[in-house]
């Protein structure tokens, strides 16, 4: 699997500094309850503007945190503090809570920018430990974190049954984002999240993973799955749930049980959802992985996996497309940083 150097790191920062503050083209998910409603992305939600949807917006801001923590020496590093500076300003957050509290919005963005919302949290609570900038946008940013937390609290207690599709509406992976971040900054919250993951998926078996991907998918509604479980059971539990869930992956597999997905048209924002499919499998593969024994059997079949799949997705990100580019670099920062 690809490691990230510096070169490689201001690439993916030069992709999401191209679209932070790039109002157009953008895909709005907005709720109107009168003409007083209809207003620009720039106005609507002044933080999260920019990067075709509000979702990716906040990704990608959470990979510039990400990559200026991380390469604090780099050029780019100073660009990223800038455009993380002008956009999570206290003004900003606050019209950004006040639209997500809004009446009608209560499943604004529910639950992937949301739980993209709580990454960015963590990320600047944690580079704030030793960076005054950061702890300052930490800050900036708690209002909105609060509101998501209470929109996410309120639709999980409510939620009967887990929403397995492999795109935005996804529960499985959202809900391995929050617990990444609820370990950290809510342990209230988390006991929430570990309680509805073992609900939904505590008892799965005989997952239908040959069902995947469906043509749209940038998410494997099975591997995410098998990542959350990860998170909320001790190794042990672990291995014997992903026996009854993933049977199929045996020690004794030779056959290619999972292999890399191509994009039929990268230009198509739909189908370009394929090329991030590759990367999220990559991750996916490799946390579910790191929860098994280094002797289990299946790990290195697991770890042979995600690395095909790494490469696959990483050699899509061209950036010759909009509809690809705008999302794709958060995602590979995702696997290459976690």
């Amino acid at each position: 699997m690809s490691s990230l150097d510096v070169a490689l790191a201001g690439r993916f920062t030069d992709l999401a500094l191209a679209c932070v503050h790039r109002e157009y083209p953008n895909k709005i998910s907005h709720f109107l309850s009168s003409d007083a409603d209809v207003a620009s992305p720039r106005k609507l939600t002044p933080a999260f503007y920019g990067c075709y949807d509000w979702h990716s917006a906040v990704h990608n801001h959470w990979l510039l945190a990400r990559l200026a923590r991380i390469f604090p020496g780099a050029q780019f590093a100073v660009s990223a503090r800038k455009a993380l500076q002008q956009n999570l300003t206290g003004a900003n957050i606050t019209a950004e809570t006040q639209y997500l509290k809004a009446p009608g919005r209560t499943s604004f963005e529910r639950p992937y920018g949301l739980a993209w919302l709580l990454q960015l949290s963590l990320e600047l609570h944690e580079w704030g430990s030793n960076d005054l900038l950061a702890r300052e946008l930490s800050i900036n940013l708690k209002p909105l974190e609060q509101a998501v937390k209470e929109q996410l609290s309120a639709w999980l207690s409510r939620l009967a049954y887990p929403v397995r599709s492999g795109e935005h509406s996804q529960t499985a992976f959202a809900l391995g984002l929050m617990i990444d971040y609820a370990r950290v900054r809510d342990r209230e919250f988390l006991k929430l999240l570990v309680q509805r993951a073992l609900d939904f998926y505590g008892n799965d078996e005989n997952y239908p993973l040959a069902y995947e991907p469906s043509g749209e998918d940038f998410l494997s509604s099975g591997l995410a799955e098998a990542d959350a479980m990860r998170r909320v059971l001790n190794p042990q539990e672990f291995s014997g749930w992903l026996s009854r869930f993933l049977p199929q992956l045996s020690a004794d597999d030779t056959t290619d049980w999972l292999t890399p997905v191509k994009s039929p048209d990268p230009s198509d924002p739909k189908f370009s959802h394929l090329d991030g499919l590759n990367l999220s499998r990559a991750w996916m593969l490799k946390s579910i992985a790191s929860g098994l024994s280094p002797q289990d059997p299946r790990t290195p079949l697991l770890l042979s996996c995600a690395s095909a799949h790494a490469q696959a997705g990483l050699a899509a990100i061209t950036g010759e497309h909009y509809v690809g580019s705008h999302w794709l670099g958060s995602f590979a920062t995702y696997l290459l940083t976690r």
